[in-house]
């Protein structure tokens, strides 16, 4: 018949959406900040080997690098770092990722280090820098690693380069959000304290503070304990601080009112914050007149809309699903959004009319609506009589046919954290499965964000479990539908997503492949070998260390890799420093010796999440490739293979479910 589209079965499509594309003209949009009626943002460039550069718009509409190359905006407190520079009166200060200093460039000047050098490369590191109101100095955080110690605190640094950082917050753990009153004249900030994760709990601290002299007073908690979780201290314009809490069991916004009573500005079953993975979350913004426009997630979905004195909430009809790292330029609401149709943008919102402006794509690239696949929420019963939650992306190729007489098969993702969360926006790398005949998964497995602190608290002490159970019976529901061919079930995931992974190979006999990014294999030693931020994680998620080793063996894929009788990849960064390369060598070289076909794909110079586009590429290619030898598929890309210990085309002849 003239005209009709071919017939190809599942996985083998052509699809315009390449590795290439993944990487061509593409960069990470994050760290929104405005300098007065200028906006700013951080973008990840992997072209450029992964650099972080702040980039200025002015208010004519021109943007520019706001640093010279050769330099990134790149902080590794935490290791994850986060919102690491700040601007005043067109100066900018920002930590340099080589060193880890701090950084001043005067405009039309050149950059000058603001910190000393540390006794050792990297030794100081600062994050989520506030500068006062006279622009004498700057309030950040400090992590020190000197004699095997690691020590954090907030400190004072005189924006001039004159003299040391000087801590005026100490004795916890760790710290974040300093901010500055408008005035200058009052100082809050978040700190907690092992073993909890600042989602489980923190205290939201204020003082005095002496602008001349660069000292605080007595702090006051505001709010706060072990099991109540605040963030994002702001001041409003009149210099009443806000803050959000869940105390709840949703992060729901709050006004201080100085006699220990917060006051709830939009009491729902919604989340108005997210977990503080990185320095300088930003989910609220005060306009000129103390209005507060503000974003929150419900059902995975964002909202935006102006909060009311009555604590009502006017929602703005806006084109995205996902909003973030909101900050105000000229009357504007600026934030990163993206659609399941729209790729992430710096984006103006006009907060009385909705109206929206892009500023800046992530890419220049557009999907032709013929190969689009828009996830579809889905709750599926699991485990326990609970349910979860996922987006599922059925495949989409308006240049072929599916065969009548096959299903797709199916990739289940599961995400990182695993205190985190995935959520309905376009992404090209989704979209790389489903545009070749591949359906998609995206797990929110209990224990994600964006469900309340119950849902969240799914994961305490079953971590390997829950996540598994929920990632295994996403797949197993969606065969059930009818929408995926059960016997051709794959999963992947990196971090805690490649644990999830590995534990679903070892202690589940469900999917026909998995790959593994930078994930956990075995959990006792990434609890006694991984960087202090998250060095009693798993505490919570599992159990405290040694006092449960038996349980940590039971949930480690590592010591159960006899159970593993499908093929693996593993991916992995050599520079990773919270989940070091040992992880998957040993896991790999278990897996050799059980003779289950196994890939090991490392990378030079790459650390927790792979910034470089060749290794960026060269990940997707290969895990497509892999994925088509296990699942009986033959990929249309033309892809240089990678080298299999064992017979990975024998497994594809086999079938589970």
């Amino acid at each position: 018949m003239s005209g009709a589209k071919p017939v190809k079965r599942y996985g083998s499509w052509p699809s315009p959406i390449t590795a290439d594309a993944l990487v061509q003209r593409v960069v990470g949009l994050s760290q929104v900040t405005a300098d007065g009626d200028t906006v700013l943002w951080n973008e990840l460039r992997p072209a450029d080997a992964g650099r972080q550069v702040v980039v200025r718009r002015s208010t004519e509409g021109t943007a520019e690098d706001a640093v010279p190359a050769g330099m990134s905006v790149r902080t590794l407190v935490h290791e994850y770092g986060g919102l690491c520079y700040a601007a005043r009166d067109g100066t900018l200060f920002f930590s340099n990722f080589v060193d880890q200093r701090l950084w001043r460039l005067d405009p039309g000047g050149s950059p000058v280090a603001i910190t000393p050098d540390p006794p050792a490369p990297r030794a100081h590191r600062f994050a989520d820098p506030v500068v006062s109101p006279d622009g004498r100095f700057l309030v950040c955080v400090q992590e020190r690693h000197e004699s095997g110690e690691v020590t954090n605190d907030v400190v004072v640094v005189a924006a001039d380069g004159s003299g040391a950082p000087r801590a005026v917050a100490g004795g916890h753990d760790f710290f974040a959000a300093p901010r500055l009153s408008p005035d200058g004249r009052r100082l809050a900030w978040l700190a907690w304290d092992h073993p909890n994760m600042p989602w489980d709990g923190t205290e939201l601290l204020v003082a005095d503070f002496d602008p001349e002299r660069g000292e605080i007073g007595e702090p006051r908690l505001v709010a706060g304990s072990r099991t109540e979780s605040v963030s994002q201290p702001r001041w409003s314009p009149d210099g009443r601080l806000h803050f959000a809490s869940d105390r709840t069991g949703w992060w729901n916004l709050y006004a201080d009112d100085g006699a220990g009573r917060p006051r709830a500005l939009a009491a729902r079953d919604a989340e108005f914050s997210g977990p503080d993975w990185v320095f300088g979350q930003s989910t609220y913004v005060f306009l000129a007149d103390g209005t507060i426009v503000t974003a929150w997630w419900d059902g995975g979905v964002s909202h935006v809309g102006r909060l009311a004195p009555d604590g009502g909430l006017e929602e703005l009809a806006l084109p995205y699903t996902t909003v973030g790292s909101l900050a105000v330029a000229g009357g504007k609401v600026v934030a990163v959004a993206g659609s399941p149709s729209e790729l992430a943008a710096v984006v103006a919102v006009d907060p009385a009319t909705g109206d929206t402006e892009v500023l800046a794509r992530s890419s220049p690239t557009t999907v032709d609506p013929a190969y689009l696949s828009v996830p579809r929420a889905v709750e599926f019963p699991t485990t326990g009589g609970r349910t979860a939650h996922a987006f599922f992306y059925p495949p989409v190729n308006g240049d072929v046919s599916p065969p009548g007489d096959e299903l797709p098969p199916l990739v289940v993702i599961s995400h990182g954290g695993p205190t985190g969360a995935t959520v309905a926006v376009l992404s090209l790398a989704v979209q790389f499965w489903t545009s070749r005949g591949i359906a998609a998964v995206d797990v929110n497995y209990g224990g994600s964000t964006g469900y309340g602190r119950a849902y969240r608290q799914q994961l305490d002490g079953q971590w390997g479990v829950v996540d598994v159970d929920d990632c295994v019976n996403a797949a197993r529901w969606l065969a059930d539908q009818g929408e995926v061919d059960g016997r051709r079930l794959a999963i992947r995931g990196g971090s805690a997503g490649g644990y999830t992974t590995l534990c679903a190979l070892a202690f589940r006999d469900v999917f026909a492949v998995g790959a593994s990014h930078f994930g956990v294999a075995d959990a006792a030693a990434l609890a006694r070998d991984t960087h202090k931020f998250e060095s009693r994680y798993l505490d919570r998620l599992i159990g405290p260390y040694p006092e449960a080793e038996a349980r940590y063996r039971e949930r480690s894929p590592l010591f159960f890799a006899d159970r593993i009788s499908c093929p693996a990849i593993l991916f992995q960064g050599l520079e990773d420093a919270v989940v070091p390369p040992d992880q998957a060598e040993e896991m790999v070289a278990a897996l050799r010796k059980k003779g289950v076909p196994v890939a090991y794909v490392p990378f030079e110079g790459e650390q927790h999440g792979f910034r470089k586009a060749e290794n960026i590429k060269r990940t997707a290619e290969v895990e497509l490739w892999f994925f088509g030898q296990a699942l009986g598929f033959e990929p249309s890309d033309d892809i240089e293979p990678v080298h299999v210990d064992g017979d990975i085309s024998a497994t594809a002849r086999g079938t589970r479910r």
